[in-house]
């Protein structure tokens, strides 16, 4: 399935993103020789695993094995990292694993989709206090203590978003209809624009096996690669 537009520097290729499968693995981010697309380092996948069952699993998780999304050579398990996510106020360490390829040599973390790429809470988390804020609910504060995060860190994904909502609004609305779900049209609050879009791009797909359960915010995580409100250009581990 290919999604229209791009989100930041990266594409999303046929190969690497098929919605019809869940379980299929996202995009991630690199250099692809000969253009200005962005191949993979990050990787995301439709975990469909609370946080908590997925944090005492460790290394016991049934982690996919995702052809390379750079050269589409096979993938084997390389190691990996620990990381901290925040769930209701409460910080666990999950397990990220390593994919390396053999052909091209290129290694690959594997991030569940409930994670956001450089962010600790979780993208329901931050899906929440964004769709209060732009969706004209609240300020941020009051969607700050509502979720129990720090007001500054809400403010900042907030901004962030703010920052990519024309781009992530064309792009999701553009998969909504590549799905064949509704057409959503640019309106003057660029924020509102992008949350319809998202809104209708996930309408779309949970017509499909196993998206509905996921939810919005681990779908958008799931297209975006985990980087829907990542600054750009941002490197190292997710």
């Amino acid at each position: 399935m290919l999604l229209p537009g791009r989100f930041g520097r990266a594409r999303i290729l046929p190969s690497s993103l098929k919605l019809r499968d869940p379980s299929s693995p996202s995009f991630g981010h690199g250099r692809e020789k000969g253009s200005e697309a962005v191949s993979p380092v990050v990787i995301v996948w439709s975990c469909p695993l609370p946080v908590d069952a997925y944090a005492a699993a460790g290394r016991g998780v049934e982690f996919p094995r995702p052809d390379c999304p750079a050269c589409g050579g096979p993938m084997t398990l390389w190691s990996g990292y620990r990381r901290h996510v925040r769930v209701a106020g409460r910080c666990q360490k999950i397990f990220v694993p390593r994919l390396r390829c053999a052909p091209c040599r290129a290694s690959h973390a594997l991030l569940p989709a409930f994670v956001l790429a450089w962010r600790l809470d979780v993208a329901d988390v931050v899906g929440a206090v964004i769709g209060q804020v732009a969706g004209g609910a609240c300020g941020v504060r009051p969607a700050a203590a509502r979720a129990g995060v720090p007001y500054t860190t809400a403010r900042g994904w907030v901004r962030r978003f703010r920052c990519r909502a024309l781009e992530l609004g064309a792009g999701f609305a553009a998969l909504a209809v590549e799905l064949g779900g509704d057409t959503v049209s640019p309106v003057a609050d660029a924020g509102g624009f992008a949350l319809g879009a998202i809104g209708a791009a996930f309408g779309a797909a949970a017509s499909l096996p196993g998206w509905l359960a996921a939810g919005a915010w681990r779908f958008a995580s799931s297209v975006s690669g985990g980087r829907l409100i990542a600054s750009p250009g941002r490197r190292g581990t997710p």
